[in-house]
């Protein structure tokens, strides 16, 4: 099972191009990435420890990015969102495999402020809205029935209201980045890494 990357010079990562900064690059990459028409471009893993540091992943969906970081939503009350209360150390990586590329991210999470929170909520259908108040995520659970009564409860409960507040328990955290690596395949497992260390002001390119 293994897979040759293109020889062909054009994907070449260079310094030249890591110019532009770490948040121009990126944005560069997910555009190619929506282009190419690849499944959940803004999916990310996104790794995490407990207090005895104990790793966990999962994949989640990157729902904002600036200079500040990254963005995503989840329940407070996850298991991601307990770990990183006790730990708020996390990383995260992009990939996308037909364009040959991968970003990882590595730094800290903080939950973004509310209005940002209800903002984002806002967005979202109301079927997702309902199950963010409805799902106890990470939480054991009976049955799917035992979900469903959830979800049509919380119907209920909002039964003529238009817009639904976020839970109290959800909102959003910002990945703040201490450091982002960009890689690119190249032939014979010769592969471009250069990375933004945010944290010492300088870019360099790593052996792959």
């Amino acid at each position: 099972m293994r897979r040759e990357y293109p020889a062909t010079p054009d994907i070449a990562l260079t310094e030249d191009d890591v110019t532009v900064g770490w948040s121009t690059l990126f944005s560069t990459w997910l555009s190619d990435a929506v282009a190419a028409d690849l499944p959940e471009p803004n999916a990310m893993v996104l790794a995490t420890a407990d207090g005895h540091g104990r790793p966990s992943a999962r994949t989640v969906l990157l729902k904002g990015y600036d200079e500040r970081g990254f963005v995503f939503y989840t329940n407070y009350r996850s298991r991601k969102g307990v770990e990183l209360a006790a730990n708020p150390y996390a990383s995260a990586v992009f990939l996308w495999l037909p364009l040959s590329r991968q970003v990882r991210v590595e730094g800290t999470c903080a939950p973004v402020g509310r209005p940002e929170t209800a903002a984002y909520f806002a967005l979202r259908p109301r079927g997702s809205q309902v199950g963010a108040w409805a799902s106890p995520q990470s939480a054991v659970v009976g049955s799917r029935a035992e979900l469903d009564a959830a979800v049509a409860a919380v119907e209920e409960r909002f039964e003529g209201t238009d817009e639904l507040p976020p839970p109290p328990h959800w909102g959003g955290y910002r990945l703040v980045p201490e450091a982002v690596e960009f890689w690119q395949g190249r032939q014979d497992r010769m592969h471009d890494r250069i990375r933004f260390d945010l944290a010492q002001q300088k870019v360099e390119r790593l052996a792959p």
